[in-house]
């Protein structure tokens, strides 16, 4: 049976892995589009520099774009919010983590995020409606999981995708703006009319699939992940009631979205930020398993002493 630190060890390759395919899938988009252009091999040379200079940004400053997207504030210190503050620096006591920056959310939401590299480098981010309308063990189920995220290496894997589902989108509206500007057109003026036809259709395409596949992409970073996350922060509790009732606060609230809900950084949430009922056709593309489904595996969880 495989354990946490398997886990731990599956998520740092898969880092490596996702750093080097989004590598190669941007130099080969950046390859085809520069020769379509006609810039030479100096057009892959600027797409390996364009896809390693962003591939780093969202390695090393990938935790300060999605806060800066969620709109975060902070971090704060313990006289600024001393029931958040001290809350966590308990639970992360008991997992043995280094105490993460702590960042607040005016929404009236019940949410909340861990994103960074790693343990040391690790930030979590809390609306102020989970403050306000949780209970003590609901909050702190809360904030079990997103410490479990952490310890897990999960934040340096879904912050990376974050990162690196926005520059596909980047690229998409890359296209769209050269189909109407073109590049160095080649041959005659028929020539050069079918080339910018074929650079507005390339575009168009690329504008209707980008978002299509930032979500599969999304979808890669397995729902397991929640149910594990699930279950590693009731291991810290030693209270699945206290997460299950919280996700079902959560389940039960509005289906109004996060002030700042971004489709780049929506698998990061404990809970889809666009709203907890996710209906119809969008299961498929949801970033997170269904809540009940959730409540229910924690339900049948027991950590009471043998």
């Amino acid at each position: 049976m495989a354990t946490t630190y398997d886990f731990v060890a599956a998520n740092k390759r898969r880092s490596a892995l996702l750093i080097a395919v989004f590598v190669v899938v941007i130099v080969a988009v950046g390859w085809v589009f520069m020769k379509l252009l006609g810039y030479g091999p100096i057009g892959l040379v600027i797409a390996v520099i364009v896809a390693v200079g962003m591939s780093l940004v969202g390695y090393y400053s990938g935790d300060k774009i999605a806060l800066a997207t969620a709109g975060a504030q902070g971090p704060i210190k313990k006289e600024d919010q001393a029931y958040l503050y001290t809350m966590v620096e308990n639970l992360c006591i008991a997992a043995g983590l280094p105490m993460p920056r702590v960042y607040l959310m005016n929404d009236p939401q019940i949410n909340a995020f861990a994103t960074g590299r790693g343990p040391e480098r690790a930030s979590i981010a809390v609306t102020t409606g989970a403050i306000e309308q949780l209970e003590n063990e609901e909050l702190e189920g809360v904030l079990a999981h997103e410490l479990s995220h952490v310890k897990n290496y999960d934040v340096r894997y879904m912050t990376l995708v974050a990162i690196l589902v926005g520059i596909l989108t980047l690229l998409s509206n890359y296209f769209w703006r050269a189909s109407f500007f073109g590049g160095r057109r080649r041959g005659n003026d028929s020539g050069g009319g079918q080339l910018q036809a074929i650079f507005m259709i390339i575009g168009l395409v690329l504008i209707i699939i980008a978002p299509i596949l930032g979500q599969l992409i999304q979808l890669a970073v397995s729902r397991k992940r929640e149910f594990l996350a699930d279950a590693s922060g009731t291991l810290l509790t030693r209270y699945p009631e206290g997460l299950a009732r919280a996700l079902e606060k959560i389940g039960a609230a509005t289906d109004a979205p996060l002030d700042h809900a971004n489709q780049a950084t929506a698998h990061l949430y404990i809970s889809n930020p666009f709203g907890p009922q996710v209906k119809g056709f969008n299961k498929l593309f949801s970033t997170h398993p269904p809540i009940a489904e959730r409540v229910k595996a924690l339900r049948a969880m027991d950590h009471s002493p043998a």
